[in-house]
């Protein structure tokens, strides 16, 4: 429901066509047209995946977006496609850094994805937060508290509250790590791409504020240079080292356990959002 909001209020263009702006060997740039980030990203692989495999890497970059969604799944296209992948993602300024009570940068979704011999064999997602920002969001909108340890109020100090924290700061993952982290993605999803700063960006919750205009960054490798034929049976050992342990498992597997059984089940949603569904389309 929220994209559809901001489709009304104009956050989003969702009659925009994304462009690809030029192709430089390994660099590929495309313009999201404050639209949707998933037809820019489409356009971007069509270009990204045949260049990495004629030379062995490259680069997509996507300026003037929105919110991506999963990270995760767009660099799990990329590790289908046989490729290494990273992607970068920046968002609105929600966390500040070590010491600091100013927010800098956004949660920062980092996701690296590797190839397997049956699909993607793993798949990392994480963001620079403690937790994303939008389960702040949904319970802030519920009206549900916050386990301690996930925000922070205006004045830097925790809080349980939600609608404290969505005028506060999230906590980041791991303490002035985390925000290491997120600055690293700052730097390859806005900056690299010209994208807009998460300090400058309008928010991705509410109606107010224009098009974030903020960035991705997609980086992949074709194993078949690099690895002399090793790779495959690099990455069958180093999943096996964690697939035998009793109880331990892949990043992303239970990721992908929970959609299978969507695929198979459906997916269950409460009736308020139900509600807010019926209201955008009219019906009842």
């Amino acid at each position: 429901p929220i994209y559809c909001e901001h489709v009304v209020c104009g956050k989003v263009d969702g009659q925009a066509m994304p462009v690809q702006q030029h192709q430089t060997g390994g660099a590929v740039v495309v313009d999201a047209g404050t639209g949707f980030a998933h037809p820019a990203i489409d356009l971007g692989f069509e270009a990204l995946i045949p260049a990495v495999h004629q030379q062995g890497c490259a680069c997509l970059v996507i300026r003037n977006s929105y919110n991506c969604g999963v990270l995760g799944y767009h660099v799990e296209r990329l590790a289908e496609a046989g490729l290494v992948a990273f992607g970068f993602t920046n968002a609105p300024a929600s966390i500040a850094p070590h010491g600091g009570h100013k927010a800098v940068i956004g949660t920062n979704p980092l996701a690296f994805a590797v190839p397997g011999p049956d699909g993607p064999a793993f798949v990392i997602d994480q963001s620079a937060s403690v937790v994303a920002r939008s389960e702040v969001m949904t319970r802030a909108r519920e009206g549900r508290a916050l386990p301690l340890g996930w925000a922070l109020d205006e004045a830097g100090e925790p809080t349980t509250d939600a609608e404290q924290a969505m005028r506060g700061t999230m906590v980041p993952s791991g303490g002035y790590k985390g925000f290491s982290a997120g600055l690293l993605v700052e730097v390859m999803a806005a900056a690299l791409s010209g994208a807009m700063l998460g300090r400058h960006a309008s928010a991705f919750s509410g109606t107010v504020g224009g098009p974030p205009r903020t960035g991705q960054c997609f980086v992949a490798f074709s194993p078949v240079p690099f690895s002399d034929g090793r790779f495959d049976e690099r990455i069958q050992d180093l999943v096996l080292a964690i697939t035998e342990q009793e109880v331990a498992r892949l990043p992303g597997a239970r990721r992908r356990k929970h959609r299978q059984q969507a695929e198979k089940s459906g997916v269950q949603i409460d009736s308020a959002l139900v509600d807010r569904v019926r209201a955008i389309t009219g019906s009842s």
